[in-house]
């Protein structure tokens, strides 16, 4: 095998492997850097997204709703199961062969399209060279052009040191063996809230511990009240806001947390901590320092629009670098590199990135919020629509949440959408293509939308903007 390619892409998660699918379609000779092992020591690609990330924990979130619709919500459609009964261990595996198969999927792909696939850690050295190493040595390859896909891997934080017994992470959190009676969770981010949601579903007491004293704040306020209320009320979970965490000590079968709050001090025992407080640009060592590969403030590898970092020939995709740590943004950050690599002109729209989160009902959304539209001085115009109003969403026992719709008041040009209910994830997609057309509110008002169907929710939404919705009091 000769060392030298036409690209060399550092990382298999969704922005490097996808980067390097892209580059070998477009007839490059392409290889791919990644260091990853499954549990038994393999190399396995797709990195965390796949492996510990936004797979398997949408695998346990969809276990973990059944066993929810079984023990609360089956009663209403007319359907008795008696007593329910859980198998952790099973629903674990389940979990990993689902992991196993789709990162097997991918060296599939990597063998269509005849991409060299390295095991080791890559690190960027001069002329465009990367030096692999694993066990079993160093070696050097180099390529004309060199696709940085290194990830992120979560923040960890001194007053709490994750051992991945009492004290986990979120790759942890998706191997816990037994439902704990007690469960507590530093953050009320992204992933807090869903790995509290898949346990509290499974019977633990959970509590949440966040810092910040709003909820979501990246979330439209009124769709993030709405939600807290959801989460806390109907659900049980004690979500503590303005709680700084201080301190913890594990003893054989618990840890305790110290952490402050505008009350004062306080203590609680659980049997067992998920430690989810964010992540952070896998930049550390990542190249050698003489090639002066330039970083920000906050570590990530700095690009300009293009995704070209300081060095000529070197790009850099993904949560490595600024935007969203979202794997739909890394890969089409990927594929956008690959073909201007390849001399064409590629798109890429950050202000179109639909952001998702899998609780129940999920939460999902494209654009700026009501608050940021106030903050910037537009002219603006809003429309919601209840899924309590929908037809579908009441035959599927969907009570709550909305759509809502934030417009140019002048132009009626859509600036953002926020969907909390039923398939939000989902329902997102046509929010996302709208605003990419840049497209009105009565471009989807005068769309026919099926019925009856979820997304008719949408559709009243974009009509309620202009005071004409069909099915609510405007």
């Amino acid at each position: 095998m000769s060392n030298k390619f036409d690209v060399i892409v550092v990382g298999a998660g969704p922005a490097g492997y996808v980067a390097a699918i892209r580059c070998a379609q477009l007839g490059f000779n392409t290889a791919c850097v990644d260091d990853w092992q499954d549990k038994e020591g393999k190399p396995s690609l797709g990195g965390t997204c796949l492996n510990v990330g936004c797979i398997p924990s949408k695998a346990l979130l969809d276990s973990s709703e059944k066993v929810e619709q079984a023990n609360h919500e089956f009663a209403s459609h007319g359907i008795s199961t008696g007593k329910i009964s859980v198998d952790i261990e099973k629903m674990i595996a389940r979990k990993d062969d689902i992991v196993s198969n789709l990162t097997k999927g991918i060296g599939g792909l990597f063998k269509a399209n005849k991409i060299t696939s390295l095991h080791g850690r890559g690190k960027l050295i001069a002329n465009k060279q990367i030096e692999v190493t694993n066990d079993k040595g160093t070696e050097v390859y180099s390529a004309d052009n060199i696709i940085l896909a290194v990830g992120s891997e979560p923040i960890a934080i001194p007053v709490a040191e994750v051992d991945n017994n009492l004290i986990v992470d979120n790759a942890g959190a998706l191997d816990i063996n037994a439902v704990p009676k007690k469960l507590g969770v530093i953050g009320a981010g992204v992933i807090g809230l869903e790995l509290g949601s898949v346990w509290n579903r499974l019977g633990s007491q959970v509590t949440i511990l966040e810092a910040i004293d709003t909820f979501l704040p990246t979330v439209d306020k009124q769709l993030a009240r709405e939600a807290q209320r959801t989460f806390t009320k109907t659900q049980g979970l004690d979500i503590k806001l303005g709680a700084r965490v201080t301190g913890s000590k594990t003893s054989k079968k618990s840890v305790k947390v110290s952490y402050a709050d505008k009350d004062g001090d306080h203590t609680e025992s659980f049997d067992k901590l998920i430690v989810a407080v964010g992540r952070r640009p896998k930049t550390n060592d990542i190249a050698d320092p003489a090639l002066g590969l330039k970083l920000d403030e906050r570590g990530r590898i700095d690009v300009d629009d293009s995704c070209r970092t300081s060095i000529d020939g070197v790009w850099a995709v993904g949560d490595a670098v600024k935007g969203p740590m979202l794997a739909h943004k890394g890969s089409e950050e990927g594929v956008a590199v690959a073909e201007m690599i390849a001399g064409q002109h590629a798109h890429i729209n950050h202000d179109t990135v639909p952001w998702v989160i899998y609780t129940h009902p999920e939460i999902a959304w494209v654009g700026i919020t009501e608050e940021q539209a106030k903050e910037q001085g537009i002219n603006y115009k809003t429309g919601f629509f209840p899924f309590a109003a929908n037809g579908r969403s009441l035959a599927m026992n969907e009570k709550g949440g909305r759509v809502k719709m934030i417009a140019d008041a002048d132009t009626d040009r859509i600036l953002g959408v926020h969907i909390l209910g039923p398939s939000a994830s989902e329902l997102i997609s046509e929010a996302v293509l709208a605003m990419e057309y840049s497209a009105s509110t009565e471009d989807i008002a005068r769309t026919i939308h099926g019925h009856p169907t979820l997304s008719e929710a949408m559709h009243e939404a974009a009509l309620s903007v202009d005071g004409r919705a069909l099915h609510k009091v405007n």
